[in-house]
């Protein structure tokens, strides 16, 4: 399959490439949660839920690997340092609770995924305690035994887990594509940065298209 985008063209086989759900947790997207806590418009990243509903719906019909991430740190928090916990001057801190839970701590209501999109029987689920999801998490190994070479991302926010997951994946040898409209800041002008940096000097790190190219794709190869 080959999929138009930038810098050139996107060349996967859905066999081997896996759907990449980047963080698209409740106490990012939804209000009350610890996005909304520091400030931010939340409706930016919840306006992108009904783009990746679409992907979704179509990749699983095509049989392709899900894998969602979370955000997720223990119930003690021995994995995240304070470095992470006490930066900056936000109202609520990793660990605190909050009007979801404890904010960014597994099991709690704020960390699930959204119902819009949330994980089905047999997709991998990955609790990371860092920005990239591969960071202390056992990602590569179960891409490696699936034979993934390939992923397609999608989730938030752009400038920060996303771009550094996929920084992560070109460094383990991985060839990966951003569906721009499936991805989003609460700053736009840094995901319109973090865009062009990815596809930059040839896809230094990766490619990027809209989700209508790979959606055109995945219909013309089901007809």
């Amino acid at each position: 399959m080959t999929l138009e985008a930038q810098p050139f063209d996107f060349c996967m086989d859905v066999g081997h490439t896996a759907l990449v759900i980047i963080d698209m947790q409740r106490d990012f997207i939804e209000p009350g949660g610890f996005g909304a806590s520091l400030g931010n418009d939340v409706s930016l990243l919840s306006a992108i839920v009904p783009a990746c509903q679409a992907v979704l719906a179509v990749w699983r019909v095509a049989g392709g690997l899900v894998v969602h991430t979370r955000e997720a740190h223990r119930i003690d928090l021995s994995d995240c340092p304070p470095a992470k916990r006490n930066r900056g001057r936000p109202s609520l801190r990793i660990g605190d609770v909050g009007p979801m839970g404890r904010v960014l701590v597994a099991g709690e209501p704020g960390n699930q995924i959204i119902p819009e999109l949330a994980p089905l029987v047999g997709e991998i689920v990955i609790d990371k305690p860092g920005k990239g999801a591969f960071y202390a998490t056992p990602l590569h190994e179960l891409l490696a035994q699936r034979h993934v070479t390939h992923l397609i991302f999608m989730g938030v926010t752009t400038e920060v887990c996303v771009q550094t997951t996929m920084r992560e994946a070109n460094d383990r040898g991985y060839d990966a594509l951003l569906l721009t409209d499936c991805t989003e800041s609460y700053f736009p002008q840094f995901k319109a940065a973090t865009v062009e940096m990815v596809h930059a000097q040839g896809g230094i790190v990766g490619w990027t298209a809209p989700s209508a190219v790979l959606l055109a794709a995945l219909q013309r190869q089901a007809a």
